[in-house]
């Protein structure tokens, strides 16, 4: 499946780098990030921890939404593991880091800035020239809008503190 996953990614990468905007406005965020084609794995954790219902709700939300690539380069296994019944809550506290409560553009974010998300933790914004920073990952395609918030799209997974 991972195989398959990183074949999938790497066609959605290259269509991220051609310059296709996935601007779904009329879309939620769980039907955006479908529609875009290289979430799945995300899409499917979010699943197994109960989070499709309210992504798919009111909102806002702003995502930080790694590529089935940085799941891929998580260590093997990590991903099957966080997706066992037992591992629920981890791999909630894990997805819900990715997560803040308000739809924030690339335009609203500030370098040192800190973003508050669901799960309780903050991020820090890094922003150098170009380079936008959310924690550890660097933003590859900000602001896919969506009807209930916005997506950003990132190239790690974030581990919030206590998932360390």
């Amino acid at each position: 499946m991972l195989r398959s996953t990183i074949v999938t990614a790497t066609a959605a990468a290259a269509m991220f780098a051609g310059g296709i905007a996935y601007a779904q406005d009329s879309m939620n965020i769980v039907e955006t990030a479908q529609d875009a084609g290289d979430f799945e794995t995300l899409l499917t954790a979010a699943e197994a921890a109960g989070l499709v219902e309210t992504l798919s709700g009111d909102g806002p939300f702003t995502v930080f939404a790694p590529t089935d690539e940085a799941f891929a380069a998580l260590p093997e296994g990590t991903v099957d593991d966080l997706l066992k019944e037992e591992n629920k809550d981890r791999l909630t506290a894990i997805l819900t880091y990715h997560v803040a409560p308000t739809a924030a553009m690339s335009s609203d974010l500030s370098d040192g800035q800190m973003i508050d998300t669901v799960n309780g933790e903050q991020l820090e914004v890094s922003i150098d020239g170009d380079t936008v920073m959310v924690g550890e990952a660097t933003v590859t395609q900000p602001d896919i809008e969506a009807s209930n918030g916005v997506i950003h799209v990132i190239d790690t997974v974030l581990m919030p503190p206590e998932a360390m």
